[in-house]
């Protein structure tokens, strides 16, 4: 399928936008991994979705490497103010049901890809990491900064806006063919 094609598969899921940039682009940062280990999100050795459970830094570096095209796509949020907790979670929902919409529609073009989203998964009440295999790996994303990327930075490769202005949030995602 071509880029071109794919990247209207995303915008057809709901998103706001999408931009291409090349996978040589791709840097990958320990220091971002450091700070999953802090655990700020409350979320660092509790999911697949997030380290340790998606695997080393190079093991993630190894699984995008091995595609050739990077598309990076957003969700924009509006809030009612920069405060509005409510209105952000709702968008990471919004975000987390149009990545589960553009997973259905590339599983009809694509046979070989990978979909990387935002935060941790929470489609289990309690995730089985890491005592069994992950329920639903086929409905696993792994969030783009466990894979020790910046995000700020891709956005800017890709030619994706980062930051929309006060009272919204912008949630990302990666899909790799």
């Amino acid at each position: 399928m071509k880029h071109c094609e794919m990247q209207a598969l995303v915008l057809a899921s709901g998103f706001t936008e999408v931009g291409a940039l090349s996978k040589n682009a791709l840097r990958f940062y320990p220091e971002v991994r450091a700070m999953c280990a802090q655990n700020t999100c409350r979320a660092y050795g509790k999911t697949w979705a997030c380290p340790p459970g998606v695997g080393t830094l190079e093991e993630c570096r190894e699984r995008m490497l091995q595609y050739d095209t990077v598309l990076l796509f957003s969700l924009k949020c509006e809030l009612e103010d920069s405060y509005d907790y409510e209105g952000m979670m709702a968008g990471r929902l919004a975000f987390k049901a149009a990545t589960d919409r553009l997973n259905e529609a590339v599983r009809g073009h694509l046979s070989r890809y990978l979909l990387l989203g935002n935060e941790s998964c929470e489609r289990c009440e309690t995730c089985t990491y890491p005592d069994a295999p992950c329920r639903f790996p086929e409905l696993l994303r792994h969030s783009l900064e466990s894979y020790g990327l910046v995000v700020s930075e891709l956005a800017e490769a890709a030619g994706v806006i980062y930051y929309h202005g006060e009272a919204t949030v912008t949630y990302f995602g990666a899909l790799l063919f």
